[in-house]
Formats: C-alpha cells, structure tokens, sequence
C-alpha cells in the first residue's frame, strides 16, 4: 500500500520534499554549517552527482519524505575511498518515528556491499539529540574540535564520530560504485533493510 513506510532510492523528483527537510537547519540553526538552503534545483543536482557513486535514501511515511539520508566522499585523494561522511536529516514531524535509524540501517547495508570500511558523521555540539542518536546506533565520538566554524552569531564545536562497516582487508579491492551494486540480485533487501524500525 501507498501508506506502508518505505524506504527507497531518492530520485531528482524529492528534491523540493528533501529541500523542505533540509532548509530549517540552515536557516535558524547552527546544525549545519550550510547558512542559506539550496534550491530545488541544486538539491536535485546534489542527489544525482551523490547517486553516480554513493547512495541517497529517502524514508516515505504515509506516502511522504519524511527523511533522508546519503553518503559521500570524506576526502578526494583515491586512499579514502573505503571511508565515507554520512548525513541524515529527519522532517520535525516525524522524529521519534526510528526514521533516521531506518535509513542509516538502510544506508551501511549498502556502503559495506561497495565495500566501504568506514563511516563518519559530523556534528555540531553541543546537540544532545543528535548525540545521543549516534551513541545508540553504535558510533565511536574519536573526536572534537573546539570552536571550529562561526555561524548564527558564535563559535562552534564540532564532533566527528566514527562507525565500522566492515574489516579492513589487507589489499581492499576498490569500492563498487552504486549502479553497479544496484544491479545485485539482492538490492532490494539492502534497501529496505531499515524498514523494520518503521513498522
């Protein structure tokens, strides 16, 4: 049914819900340090460059985005290919719902099929919520920096947080980019591995 939560593959098409999501934390919070939303358009842009190597998930409840969460690049240079940065952002209705747990669930299911090793996600603390979010699903805090970037009037701190995908291998092969792991006879199952939080 059209109301069953779903988690899938986001689409250029989400890019006005998603923009919805994102848009509160840039605008009156220090969350992100991203002060101005992006446009439909550059979100839309953003979703379809992340999806050329790396997956975006969207989480539907009743029909509707109501979160999403991607994976990226941490750093250009090919001996970082098997780390990635994660992001995850939730609509305000809908937290508490396990909608971010099913998508991050979602999302290292297929990170540790392309082979990744490691995920990081940055925080800008103090932000109880979100820490205490990550601490639940398992990531290690390796890291803070004091007063790191200025936005909404002062100086903040960020935290990095670390969460093991798989063993690192001795000689890794590199990572598979997602296309090629959406042609997998299973992909179907890493997609929706988080829907079980949802229901």
């Amino acid at each position: 049914m059209e109301s069953d939560p779903r988690i899938r593959i986001a689409r250029p098409a989400d890019a006005a819900a998603v923009r919805d999501i994102y848009a509160p934390f840039c605008e009156s919070s220090a969350v992100t340090f991203e002060e101005s939303p992006p446009t439909e358009s550059e979100m839309a842009d953003r979703i379809e460059s992340t999806l050329e190597t790396y997956p975006w998930l969207v989480c539907e409840l009743e029909g509707r985005v109501a979160g999403y969460a991607y994976a990226g690049t941490l750093r250009k240079r090919r001996a970082y290919q098997w780390t990635v940065e994660l992001s995850v952002y939730v609509a305000e209705s809908a937290r508490g719902a396990g909608v971010g747990r099913a998508l991050y669930e979602s999302l290292l299911a297929i990170l540790e099929r392309q082979g990744v090793c490691d995920a990081y996600a940055v925080t800008t603390v103090p932000n109880p919520e979100t820490e205490r979010f990550h601490e639940r699903l398992g990531f290690e805090r390796v890291v803070d920096f004091p007063a790191m970037g200025y936005t909404e009037g002062g100086w903040h701190d960020v935290a990095w947080w670390r969460y093991s995908v798989a063993e690192k291998p001795a000689d890794p092969e590199p990572i598979v980019l997602l296309p090629d792991v959406r042609d997998a006879p299973n992909w179907e199952s890493l997609v929706r591995r988080g829907e079980t939080r949802l229901e």
